[in-house]
């Protein structure tokens, strides 16, 4: 049986049983294969009924002359389906053997029909510090490397994601030597950077961002390698600033529960919207077992807060997400 004809079953499926599924955080996570789903550091976008993740590919027995991002698909944010390994890359800038390719990004460009990825993209000694960018016809396709960017002449690490409710497409991305990240803005083609929207000085990294009723919310992580830290949110009227000052999105002292945050979901139902924080358990020494921690945030009139992990159920429907007792 194809993957493609197995996807079309899954969603036939999807379409006929209830709408609400229950998500366990910080559990394996099975795609229908009964593998553990390979995309940490990574993001989702929705193309019509379809949502789709791509991450990093950790997997154990990867070639390790290669990177990998794994491409996957859902109609209900629970049930994925394994797709394909989009990229298979061997180090495209001459990094040196312990290169790195983070945090994969795929925007869809109405206009050119063109999904674009954009990665940070390192060497092992982190002072590359550039954005990769590959494209494909397809969201399920081999992504082909085309080049790699300073965005805005900076130096760029982690980065993140957001389209906002106008469809304007942005990326998010720590600079070291200014000692913050930014928010610029992608061109048309989403094949390079048009304008810088706004500087935030903050020593984060991790950056996540969502519009919710009229204001900005922005997570960011403080700079600790593999190790939690207590996560942080600021908000803002507009995209240009000013900002409020951080928050703590948790107690303190409970690092963010262990994630490190990578992206804020918007889930528009027919009821409601619910934003869900998507943030990933690291475990340095065992890559490939990496957890991912999704919750819904507790979010509006400015204040924004991360509950404990536990089940909770989702509709992408209605768009209510309900924290099980």
């Amino acid at each position: 049986m194809s993957a493609r004809f197995l996807f079309t079953l899954l969603c036939l499926a999807s379409a006929a049983s209830a709408a609400t599924v229950t998500v366990h955080p910080t559990e394996t996570w099975p795609d229908q294969r009964g593998r553990h789903i390979q995309a940490h550091g990574g993001g989702i976008i929705k193309v019509g009924p379809n949502y789709f993740w791509f991450g990093e590919d950790r997997s154990k027995d990867n070639a390790p002359d290669k990177r990998y991002v794994a491409c996957y698909a859902s109609k209900d944010l629970v049930n994925w389906v394994f797709r394909n390994q989009v990229v298979q890359l061997t180090d495209p800038e001459h990094l040196g053997e312990k290169w790195v390719l983070e945090r994969p990004k795929v925007f869809y460009n109405a206009r050119t029909k063109k999904f674009v990825m954009y990665v940070h993209l390192d060497s092992g000694s982190y002072q590359f510090a550039r954005v990769g960018i590959l494209t494909c016809d397809t969201f399920d396709g081999n992504y082909k490397y085309l080049k790699s960017i300073r965005p805005l002449n900076q130096e760029s690490r982690d980065i993140g994601q957001f389209i906002d409710d106008d469809g304007s497409a942005y990326l998010i991305f720590e600079s070291r030597p200014t000692h913050g990240f930014f928010i610029a803005k992608l061109s048309d083609d989403y094949l390079s950077i048009e304008k810088k929207t706004c500087f935030i000085k903050a020593p984060l990294e991790g950056g996540a961002l969502v519009h919710f009723n009229g204001l900005y919310y922005l997570i960011g992580s403080k700079m600790t390698g593999w190790t939690p830290n207590p996560n942080k949110y600021a908000t803002a009227s507009r995209l240009e600033g000013p900002w409020s000052e951080f928050k703590d999105i948790a107690p303190p002292e409970t690092n963010t529960y262990g994630a490190q945050s990578t992206m804020m979901l918007k889930v528009v139902g027919t009821q409601t919207t619910s934003v869900i924080f998507m943030g990933d358990m690291w475990s340095p020494t065992s890559q490939w077992d990496s957890r991912y921690l999704w919750m819904p945030l507790e979010i509006g009139g400015g204040k924004l807060g991360l509950p404990q992990p536990r089940p909770w159920t989702l509709d992408t429907v209605t768009g209510k997400a309900s924290i099980l007792p």
